[in-house]
């Protein structure tokens, strides 16, 4: 089973933002939504999502740092950024699918959602008031998928 990342039940999803601004005050002790390490995704006038990083296996953004600054954690899947080695050049931003790593214009650094990992539970996760996010897996976001489709058909 693949590792665990922070999911957004659309459904529930209001687009309040209240995510990325928990997010940047728990990583970067400021309300910047610019430093928040998780982007509310607005495709249609009537939707809405939290997107943060989903820990791909063969991450693209890992492959195509040119400077090997990001890696892949072999404890729990996270994307870790070395920031000595990070230039900003951001090949990760656009090799990303899901709009999930960005660039501190402050530091010139690349931020990746960690899950928190320094506090137990992502900040996101807490913070969110419709309890829209939560942290799961590839599968069992599929396999909700699946649920919902046959109940919906049924």
């Amino acid at each position: 089973m693949r590792p665990r990342y922070v999911a957004c039940d659309s459904d529930s999803c209001t687009g309040c933002r209240l995510c990325e601004f928990a997010c940047a005050l728990a990583k970067e002790g400021a309300f910047d939504l610019d430093l928040s390490r998780i982007h509310v995704a607005r495709p249609t006038a009537t939707l809405s999502a939290a997107v943060a990083c989903r820990l791909c296996p063969d991450a693209p953004c890992v492959r195509s740092c040119p400077r090997a600054a990001l890696r892949v954690s072999p404890n729990d899947g996270v994307i870790e950024v070395i920031p000595a080695l990070c230039t900003g050049c951001g090949w990760c931003i656009e090799a990303c699918d899901f709009g999930a790593v960005s660039l501190d214009r402050q530091t010139k650094c690349v931020v990746i959602c960690d899950l928190c990992r320094d506090t137990g539970e992502p900040a996101c996760v807490r913070g969110c008031p419709k309890e829209a996010l939560s942290l799961k897996s590839v599968e069992a976001v599929a396999a909700e998928s699946r649920d919902r489709l046959v109940v919906r058909e049924g």
